[in-house]
């Protein structure tokens, strides 16, 4: 199925849970075998099919997040039934939110106002809205705008953790929805905000839309992801820079051979956790079909939307889920004109659970172009985009070969109360090393984000660290998030 495939080397699960390794003869490995990963001690998703040589008996399952609480519903002044373009992320205490402040006034058929607003948090999950007196907005400093005028439209921050950064611009932004391109902006505390540049410094796309950049840590280099059209289909650029101001040629993302799709805005981040890793949000606007939900049936705005998840290695060439990550559900709001725009930004929160394990929030709108506009959080397991799940009587996953670093492997997974997971390192060729088949695993139920294997009531892996080999892991009634060693 994916990559060059093991010989036939098949495993299958007894009922009474007793894993049985039937091996038939072992030819050699394809004359054209996968390349070796080095994996070194980073963790691993299955957000794609990179790190995945063969699936017997289990598949790629596609998750989803759960509703929550409404984070900010957008009734101030300063907002309204069009604010927008949402922009989370996690700073040393706080949590920094930043949005667009906007309102249409249907009888006009015009947009009031365009500004920059600002809230924060301390959980994530309650915002508060602080009154900075920097911009007046009818007659009056007492609000949360941190910027207004060109920019403002689709202002995006970030912080930047590249270590030559400045600290007059330790927060950064790019701006502008105009054809002549995205203007840089730079920050010492994320509210007091200057241009960086009189010129725009990107300047090949459509820029009516969140475009965003920030620092690529794993890369040493600033990344972009902006707006484009290509053949009348909402697209996606990107360009890399080295300090922020001049920019490579942008080049439109490469989706293989995935239909075209309109993706309106992308959310493109690094995953904090395995940040070699970029995932990609996109808003998938589909014009062509009329609202389930029609506030305003005077006015002929075709068009529902939803949330997909795509996933690259290197920026360039991504692999796009077509199935949606966040779906309108039965939210009626959610079924009309430009909803379901998942915020730019992933956070870690603390769940309501009893052991208060942490879990993902994002953010996306809803009921935009009517009142109230709000932004809803969501809520998703850690690491849990995508897991290799395998039914009851079972399941198998055998990586393409690699080669890491550290002296224990650590799995996120989950089971049924009848499920299991077993691990077992295999050399290239796939036979099982000694001590490390599925049959020396300790059998493994239950749920968690971080559970160490053992094999023979041993942890230790760190005498093969270095060396090329496998990992197979074979579950039942029971899914597999992610992997690293350590």
């Amino acid at each position: 199925m994916m990559g060059k495939r093991l010989s036939d080397r098949l495993m299958w699960l007894a009922p009474c849970s007793v894993y049985l390794l039937v091996i038939f003869t072992v030819a050699a490995v394809d004359a054209a075998a996968p390349p070796v990963v080095e994996i070194g001690s980073r963790r691993e998703l299955f957000v794609d099919e990179f790190i995945i040589d063969t699936l017997q008996g289990a598949q790629l399952r596609l998750h989803h997040p759960t509703p929550r609480e409404v984070a900010i519903t957008y009734d101030a002044p300063n907002e309204g039934n069009t604010s927008s373009y949402v922009r989370v992320f996690a700073d040393g205490d706080r949590f920094r939110m930043y949005y667009r402040g906007s309102h249409y006034d249907w009888p006009t058929g015009q947009d009031t106002h365009q500004v920059t607003c600002y809230a924060e948090s301390t959980d994530a999950i309650h915002w508060t809205r602080p009154e900075l007196d920097l911009f007046e907005f009818n007659g009056s400093k007492r609000n949360n705008i941190v910027w207004t005028g060109r920019g403002a439209h689709n202002f995006a921050p970030f912080k930047d953790t590249n270590p030559a950064c400045k600290a007059d611009a330790r927060y950064k932004a790019v701006g502008g929805s105009d054809a002549k391109g995205l203007h840089p902006f730079g920050s010492p505390d994320g509210i007091h905000w200057r241009r960086l540049s009189d010129k725009p410094v990107i300047t090949e796309g459509r820029f009516d839309s969140q475009n965003l950049a920030f620092w690529d840590a794993v890369r040493g280099r600033y990344v972009d992801f902006h707006r484009a059209s290509v053949n009348q289909v909402r697209a996606i650029r990107t360009c890399t820079s080295n300090d922020f101001l001049h920019w490579s040629a942008t080049q439109a993302i490469d989706l293989g051979d995935a239909e075209p799709q309109h993706l309106y805005t992308n959310a493109t981040i690094a995953y904090e956790r395995a940040p070699h890793i970029f995932l990609s949000f996109p808003k998938r606007f589909v014009p062509s079909r009329q609202q389930a939900y029609q506030p305003r049936p005077e006015h002929d705005f075709p068009g529902v939307s939803d949330g997909v998840l795509m996933a690259s290695r290197d920026g360039v060439k991504w692999k796009r889920w077509d199935e949606a990550f966040l779906r309108p559900g039965q939210n009626v709001h959610r079924w009309w004109q430009r909803n379901n725009e998942i915020a730019w930004g992933l956070l870690t929160t603390v769940s309501d659970l009893p052991d208060k394990r942490p879990e993902l929030s994002l953010y996306a709108t809803e009921n935009y172009y009517n009142n109230p506009c709000r932004l809803r959080r969501f809520t998703l397991r850690v690491d849990g985009f995508v897991s290799v799940n395998a039914p009851y009587k079972g399941g198998q996953v055998i990586t393409v070969p690699l080669r890491f670093l550290g002296n224990e492997l650590e799995i996120n997974y989950a089971t049924s109360a009848v499920g299991s997971v077993r691990c077992a390192l295999l050399d290239e060729s796939g036979a099982p090393l000694e001590g490390y088949a599925l049959e020396d695993c300790e059998e493994i139920y239950g749920d968690q984000l971080g559970r160490v294997v053992r094999w023979k009531g041993s942890t230790e892996v760190g005498a093969l660290a270095g060396k090329t080999l496998r990992l197979q892991v074979a579950l039942r009634d029971a899914d597999l998030y992610s992997f690293r060693f350590r």
